[in-house]
């Protein structure tokens, strides 16, 4: 069980992440979308479908979008009403900026009975105008809905520039964070950087850990590659010029991702860090779809593998 699992703070939660259908898409079109997607995640060893509450962070950077912005089938509304024949539990991101105090008050309140989980996510940019806080979400949610299980966005990059994104996440957990998602991770060393420091801060200022989700999304080609930089994911340059110049971009982040999170997972367990992986697909090509769904089974061998204990002859 998710809840449990995040309530123990475990290693090795898989969770795999995707975006609604445009909003702009007839009925039946959204229909047959969410079958499709039905069909695929149907049997597969996930804790969790995340489901992503997409902002147009035009604010966040002067650059073009590479892929133009359209609204999307809110989250929520398409995990009730299009995809409950999967039983696996929804976590529903909520930009929370958005919203009015009463607005995600009532939106916490839905569905009393049910088990439920969240990632908040604030605003893209400073400048970008905001209804309420992240703060402010987090101690309306305690308060409104406290069996609400709600988690963190995480960015390792970011801690290269400001070092102080260990601090962050110390300072939301105490405010009811119990779990966390980064951001798609290509530089290992940011990754591991702040990951020692979190794990130091958290040893020094005794406070319990609890689980990081590592993000992989595999890049199939160089415009995929290109959004995924103006969404600020980091790219090394040596990554960026072995998926430019490789035969096969698709296989070559699919190796790359995996060896990427084997490294940083290892790093972890030999800190007692409480890691786990989120998969998704930035891209609506089959091909790439299909890629990330493989590498959800890959890194549950691999997790599973890596957790099994030592057997003594």
């Amino acid at each position: 069980m998710l809840s449990e699992k995040i309530r123990n703070r475990e290693t090795g939660i898989i969770t795999y992440g995707m975006t609604p259908p445009k909003e702009t898409y007839p009925p039946d079109q959204i229909a047959e979308i969410s079958r499709k997607q039905c069909e695929r995640l149907e049997g597969l060893p996930i804790d969790g479908l995340i489901l992503y509450d997409v902002q147009e962070e035009s604010d966040r950077i002067d650059q073009d979008r590479p892929f133009p912005y359209l609204r999307t089938v809110e989250p929520t509304t398409y995990s009730r009403d299009y995809l409950s024949r999967l039983s696996v539990p929804k976590i529903i991101y909520r930009c929370v900026g958005k919203d009015s105090e009463s607005q995600l008050s009532e939106w916490l309140q839905a569905d009393p009975g049910q088990e439920r989980f969240s990632v908040f996510v604030g605003a893209s940019s400073s400048k970008q105008a905001v209804s309420l806080t992240l703060p402010a979400a987090y101690e309306l949610s305690s308060t409104v809905n406290p069996k609400l299980a709600f988690g963190g966005v995480v960015i390792p990059e970011r801690h290269q520039k400001k070092h102080d994104e260990h601090l962050r996440i110390a300072d939301k957990i105490r405010s009811g964070c119990q779990f966390f998602i980064s951001q798609a991770a290509y530089n290992v060393e940011a990754a591991k950087d702040f990951l020692s420091d979190y794990y130091y801060h958290c040893q020094n200022q005794e406070i319990d850990m609890v689980p990081i989700l590592i993000n992989l999304a595999p890049c199939g080609s160089a415009k995929t590659l290109d959004f995924m930089k103006w969404l600020g994911i980091s790219i090394p340059k040596w990554l960026e010029n072995d998926l430019k110049h490789s035969n096969d971009v698709l296989d070559k982040s699919i190796r790359l991702s995996q060896k990427i999170f084997e490294e940083i997972f290892e790093f972890g367990l030999e800190k007692g860090i409480p890691l786990g992986c989120s998969v998704e697909s930035v891209s609506t090509r089959k091909v790439e779809i299909e890629a990330s769904i493989q590498l959800v089974h890959d890194i549950k061998a691999t997790m599973e593998k890596r957790m099994r204990p030592a057997i003594i002859v």
